[in-house]
Order: C-alpha cells, then sequence, then structure tokens
C-alpha cells in the first residue's frame, strides 16, 4: 500500500477520480463521428451563411425564370371626371368638355427568351359620356369604346441580353452550391481532426493509467524489498519519484483531455457543459489507393476547377457586353391594333378602325475615341488571367493528391514499425521487469523500459490517428472514396439546374 500522507499526489489523484465518476454517474451522449459532422453543420455560422447564399442565388434565378413567363394583369377604373377649358388656335375660341367614364385594361406581356424579343397584347374598354359645346353647340357621345391592339418588340444586331442574365444566375446558382459543398469538405476535415484529437487525448489517458499501474507494480515490489532489508532505501525513493511523475503524467493527461472536449465542444456548437464519450472504430487495416484513378477523378471533379470555369463564363459574359459598347445595332417594332366605338356594346366592331404601325430603327456610331476597344482588350485580358487561374488550380490540384498519396504510403509503413515497436517495448518492459523483481536492475533503469512503452504506444495512436486523417484528406483532394471504393459527390451538387 502506498502511504497517502507521503503521497499527496495520490490523494489529488483520487480526489479527481472521485469527482471524475460523480460527474459521469449521469447518463453521457455518445457520439460518433457522424453525429459530431451532423452537429456541426446545424450551428455553424459558415454553413449556415452558405446555406442562405444558395437560397438567395436559387430565388434569383426562379424569379426571373417566373419573369419569362407570360404576365397578366387588369386594371379597373370604376370612375373618372374630367371637365376641361381648352383653346382652338384656328377657330379663336374655347371649348370646354366634360366626361365621365368607367374603363378597364387587359393586358397580356410574353418574354420570349430564345429572341430577346417580347410580345404586348392590350384590350381597352370604356364607357364614356361625353360632352362639349364645340362652335356653342351642344354635342354629346354616350357609349363604348374598345380598343385592341397587339405590339411585337425585337432588337436586332446585338446580344440576347434576356438569356445571358438567366445563363448569369443558373452561374452563381452553381457557385454558390460548388462553396457550399467546398465549405462541407472542409468542416467534415475539422470536425474529424477535433474528433480524433479527443480519441487521442483520451488513449493517451489510458496509457499514462497503465504506466501508473506499473509503476504501482514496482513501487510495491521494491518497497518489500526495503523492508526485508535486500535493497537500498534510495531504490524506494527512486521509486517513490518514479511513481509521482507517473501520477502527475496522469493528470496532465486528464486536463489534455477535458480541454480536447471543450474545443471539440466550442467548434461544432454543443454547450460546455454536456458531458459525451466518442464512439469510433480506429482499428488498422490498409486502404488500397490508385494514384492515376486519384488524379483522373479529381482532374474531372473537383468543384474548385468547376468554379475556375465559371470564372471564365463569366468573364467571356462581360467580353460579350463590351463588345456592346457603342454597338452598331437595331430594332424592329411591329404593332396591329383595332379600334371601334358605339352606343350599343355588341357593336363596337361594327365598322372598326385599324392601325396598324412597322417601324425599323437602327443605332450607328461614328466615334467613341477607343472606348469600346479599351474595354475589350480589359475583358480579353480577364479572360486570360481566369484561364491562367485554371491552370494553375489543375496543377494543384494533382499536387495536392500526389502528395497526400506519398505521406499515405509513408503513413502506412510507419504503422508497420509503430505496431512492431510497440510490441518490442512491451517484450522489453515485462523481461526487464522480471530482472527488476530478482534485483538485476534498478528502478531508474526500469522506469526508462516504462517511458519507452507508454512512447511507443502514443507513437501507435498518433500513426494510426494521422493514417485516418489523411485518408479523409485523399477522399476530399480526389473525390474518390477508397475505403469504399466510390465516387464521393456531394448531395448538394445534384441541385445543380441543367442549362435549359
Amino acid at each position: 500500500m502506498i502511504n497517502i500522507s507521503k503521497k499527496p499526489g495520490t490523494l489529488i489523484l483520487i480526489i479527481l477520480s472521485c469527482l471524475h465518476l460523480s460527474g459521469s454517474s449521469y447518463a453521457q451522449r455518445i457520439l460518433t463521428l457522424e453525429d459530431a459532422m451532423a452537429i456541426a453543420i446545424k450551428n455553424s455560422p459558415e454553413i449556415i451563411k452558405s446555406e442562405l447564399s444558395m437560397t438567395i442565388s436559387r430565388e434569383n434565378l426562379n424569379a426571373l425564370e417566373a419573369a419569362t413567363k407570360s404576365r397578366i394583369r387588369f386594371k379597373v377604373t370604376p370612375y373618372s371626371y374630367d371637365q376641361n377649358r381648352t383653346f382652338n388656335t384656328p377657330l379663336s375660341t374655347w371649348i370646354t368638355s366634360e366626361t365621365t367614364s368607367v374603363y378597364g385594361d387587359l393586358e397580356i406581356s410574353q418574354p420570349i427568351k430564345l429572341t430577346d424579343g417580347s410580345i404586348y397584347l392590350h384590350n381597352q374598354l370604356t364607357f364614356q359620356d361625353a360632352t362639349s359645346d364645340y362652335l356653342d353647340l351642344d354635342t354629346r357621345f354616350k357609349g363604348y369604346s374598345n380598343n385592341l391592339f397587339m405590339t411585337y418588340s425585337q432588337p436586332i444586331f446585338t446580344y440576347n441580353r434576356l438569356k445571358m442574365q438567366i445563363n448569369q444566375l443558373r452561374l452563381s446558382l452553381e457557385n454558390s452550391i460548388l462553396s457550399y459543398s467546398i465549405l462541407r469538405l472542409f468542416l467534415e476535415k475539422q470536425v474529424t481532426q477535433y474528433f480524433y484529437l479527443v480519441y487521442q487525448r483520451k488513449l493517451a489517458v489510458t496509457v499514462t493509467d497503465d504506466e501508473l499501474k506499473n509503476q504501482q507494480i514496482s513501487y510495491d515490489i521494491i518497497k518489500s524489498k526495503v523492508e526485508g532489508g535486500l535493497s537500498a532505501r534510495e531504490e524506494l525513493l527512486q521509486a517513490e519519484l518514479n511513481l509521482s511523475t507517473s501520477e502527475s503524467n496522469l493528470q496532465n493527461a486528464q486536463v489534455e483531455l477535458a480541454n480536447a472536449k471543450d474545443n471539440f465542444r466550442q467548434y461544432i456548437g454543443m454547450p460546455l457543459n454536456e458531458e459525451f464519450e466518442i464512439e469510433t472504430n480506429i482499428e488498422y487495416s490498409e486502404v488500397p489507393v490508385d494514384i492515376d484513378k486519384a488524379i483522373q477523378n479529381g482532374l474531372t471533379t473537383r468543384m474548385e476547377l468547376r468554379q475556375r470555369e465559371i470564372s471564365i463564363r463569366n468573364s467571356e459574359d462581360q467580353l460579350t457586353v463590351s463588345k456592346a459598347t457603342n454597338e452598331f445595332d437595331g430594332s424592329v417594332n411591329l404593332s396591329m391594333g383595332l379600334v371601334g366605338e358605339d352606343p350599343v356594346l355588341t357593336n363596337v366592331y361594327d365598322k372598326p378602325t385599324r392601325s396598324p404601325m412597322v417601324a425599323v430603327s437602327f443605332n450607328i456610331p461614328i466615334w467613341d475615341w477607343g472606348e469600346r476597344k479599351s474595354k475589350i482588350k480589359a475583358a480579353q485580358a480577364a479572360i486570360r488571367i481566369e484561364e491562367i487561374n485554371l491552370d494553375n488550380e489543375r496543377t494543384g490540384v494533382e499536387l495536392a493528391i500526389r502528395q497526400t498519396y506519398r505521406s499515405l504510403q509513408n503513413l502506412g509503413t510507419q504503422m508497420d514499425l509503430a505496431q512492431q515497436n510497440v510490441t518490442n517495448a512491451q517484450l522489453t518492459y515485462e523481461i526487464n521487469l522480471e530482472r527488476y523483481k530478482n534485483g538485476d536492475l534498478t528502478s531508474m533503469d526500469l522506469g526508462r523500459y516504462q517511458n519507452q512503452l507508454s512512447e511507443k504506444k502514443m507513437n501507435l495512436v498518433n500513426s494510426l490517428i494521422s493514417y485516418k486523417l489523411e485518408l479523409i484528406n485523399m477522399k476530399i483532394q480526389s473525390l474518390w472514396d477508397f475505403e469504399k471504393n466510390t465516387s464521393f459527390v456531394p448531395e448538394e451538387l445534384q441541385q445543380i439546374p441543367d442549362e435549359k
């Protein structure tokens, strides 16, 4: 037994253990990596803002798509009264008119995405009671009039502005979805790192606890020898020092575990006072990785590359707009109308008046002092910049996949070495523990073997976690899950609309 009065560290350890047991008497939440990811997605401010950005882009596109459909409006004026006095110059006389009317307007407009033209249909039905004192004669009209006309307007010799606007909004939505998916992948990587850090700290507590138990055994052995006069008193003092060091190491590991849990709670958005334990299968099994498959899939599906392509598309649209600066363009306007009036509603079109209209106009620039030319050069330079960015991004993607692959190969080798080192360190410790029991080894020497065993165990844990994290990194870099041997395409990318 350990003399607690001489071992204040032991007393502190017992108190901490009691506090831990009392705190763990309540039901704890068991978290898997998938549970942690779900909590982080729900609580992450960046994810929430990215989702709102997707909503904005999607609703803007929906609004414009809706605006390209037929729009029907009806306006009714149930009562209108107007009294007016005007001067007739040819007759040099004043004319007073008075009109009471009721009328309604029906309007139907239809934009045409294919040509950027528009069709407009308008009908106005009016009932009016009008009087006038023209030439000192009281004249009056009381009846109905109807004005029906259709207009078609078509710009020519220019680009389709409506179609470009729709495509830009569609690309904006796609870019928002890509950004959200990239953010989700980054969040997954960070959550995994925090998750495995908690696991690492938890195993560190287990390793240091085993070390403390081994030191306790060593202490009990040397104490019995000292009391039996088989060993010097100095051996007991060294054993007490080793035991105190192990107790301190365990306390430090417990503090680091508590800090890691707090950091994990903060990152995923859990309450800091909510207790939890993690659950994961972290057994080592080598995952074969095909570097050629990883590079091919990465260059084909990486979302950052698609974002660069979208930037090029937007720059090309800007070039089109720049070319339209002070451009030669025109418009064609066609209109056909029927106007009729009669005191009887059913007779308004007995003798209709037709009002056709055709107009063709051109905008002919003469001199713009080089404005259009400069804007075109600037837009072309912007396209070249985006093309260079795309090439650099491709190179960066391939480089990152190659480096991740080499790291995985190295970590696989390190895992085998770490497992063998733990086995050798365990055997070495057990052999030297027997030598210690037989009096052939000092407690200081045994402590070195114990520290070596603890170090090799932690190296194994760290190597295993590093391997798991690098596998996730490979999945993110190549968008291929080599553990399941399937393409990893985030569900959000399936929401990207196709161009129509």
